[in-house]
């Protein structure tokens, strides 16, 4: 955009910089539609949304727009199943078997689910494209797996089948007949905040259109997915995100929209997001106190993670932030969160007190942390 954007919204004139920086990632940046969160010492700081949210960008994004938010969704599966463990009065450690008998491996465990180390991070035999959006194909599908490797040998990132692996345990432990509905009820609801995962014919209709990012404003050295894939063609990685191929080319569709794809179409709106992140620095609020504590203490790390090839570290659900740009979620110690493709994030710093919260409908190529969001966070850090 060529022209200085309307930004929307309400902040605090000690965010004001912050405010500045978003609207110039829509003249600067390649952002078309977007919105931007802030929580700091437990108030709501900044919340600002601009551009538009349709395909023909004749629609104002407004203040409860939707966006599919992809990984970003992952942090909602974790304390859904979380919850559900600690109403059970589960260790973390119970096998999945346990509570889902028809899941073929008696070795993989809860913990190992949460923290990428299950092994199971694709499909391995092809899965035609249609049965991503019928939660009983599957899930059968998923109970006959077999891991890339031995559960808890090696750290590997599960993009898709850690939301129905995730979804169908908190499913089975609170008895509902879909999982979308334990969300509503454990966290959406008690929140008040816009956040689930398969959307009526209605809801679609105001939620934000995704596209790619303006390739004048992707880095070259961004597409480290692509590179992978021709690196190991037809292994784990390219498999994790292209097995079945509706995975990649699906998610304007409404058959992605209506579906329930805990890993990847998790849909919300920044303000609920940021909200989100905000209760999980509130002991008691969405989780008891040790589990509070343990979803962002080091459960994993690998220096080469099986699927991604860098470096990273897992909480239970969440990666954990450090010193680089491109997973620094606040400070570099302590802050839990998740990217999501294309360039949305949440995540929740102890250390200075702050939930963010950055949506976008413009689908950027980055790994982990999309330069608009670092941009972002270091704005928001500046205002300190």
């Amino acid at each position: 955009m060529s022209e200085k954007v309307q930004v929307s919204g309400e902040y605090s004139s000690r965010f004001a910089a912050l405010a500045t920086a978003f609207a110039d990632s829509f003249r600067d940046h390649g952002d078309t539609g977007a919105a931007l969160s802030l929580y700091y010492r437990g108030e709501l700081q900044l919340d600002i949304w601009a551009g538009k949210r349709d395909k023909k960008d004749v629609d104002d994004w407004q203040a409860d727009t939707r966006v599919n938010v992809f990984s970003a969704g992952k942090a909602l599966v974790a304390v859904s199943l979380l919850q559900q463990m600690e109403l059970a009065g589960l260790s973390l450690d119970t096998p999945v078997k346990e509570i889902w008998p028809e899941f073929q491996n008696s070795q993989v465990n809860v913990r190992q689910v949460l923290c990428h180390r299950s092994g199971f991070s694709a499909f391995q035999k092809k899965v035609p494209d249609e049965v991503i959006y019928d939660w009983r194909r599957v899930t059968e599908q998923l109970a006959g797996e077999t891991p890339w490797w031995e559960p808890n040998q090696a750290q590997g990132y599960s993009p898709m089948l850690f939301g129905w692996l995730g979804g169908e345990l908190c499913r089975r432990l609170a008895g509902a007949a879909r999982f979308n509905d334990v969300v509503q009820k454990t966290i959406s609801q008690p929140l008040g905040i816009s956040a689930g995962f398969g959307l009526s014919e209605e809801e679609q209709q105001t939620l934000a259109d995704v596209r790619a990012l303006d390739s004048r404003y992707v880095p070259k050295d961004a597409a480290k997915l692509m590179t992978i894939f021709k690196d190991e063609p037809g292994g784990v990685t390219q498999k994790a995100f292209t097995n079945p191929m509706s995975i990649m080319v699906g998610t304007n569709s409404q058959a992605w929209r209506q579906a329930q794809i805990p890993g990847g179409n998790a849909c919300t709106n920044a303000r609920s997001l940021a909200t989100f992140y905000q209760a999980l620095l509130e002991p008691g609020k969405l989780l008891g106190e040790a589990f509070t504590t343990a979803l962002r203490q080091q459960q994993s790390y690998s220096e080469c993670d099986n699927v991604l090839k860098t470096s990273l570290g897992f909480g239970l659900g969440f990666m954990l932030s450090d010193e680089r740009d491109e997973l620094r979620l606040g400070s570099a110690q302590n802050s839990f969160g998740h990217p999501g493709a294309g360039g949305c994030v949440g995540f929740a710093d102890p250390n200075t007190d702050i939930a963010f919260a950055y949506t976008t409908r413009d689908m950027g190529q980055s790994l982990l942390l999309d330069p608009r969001a670092i941009r972002l966070i270091d704005a928001a850090y500046a205002c300190l």
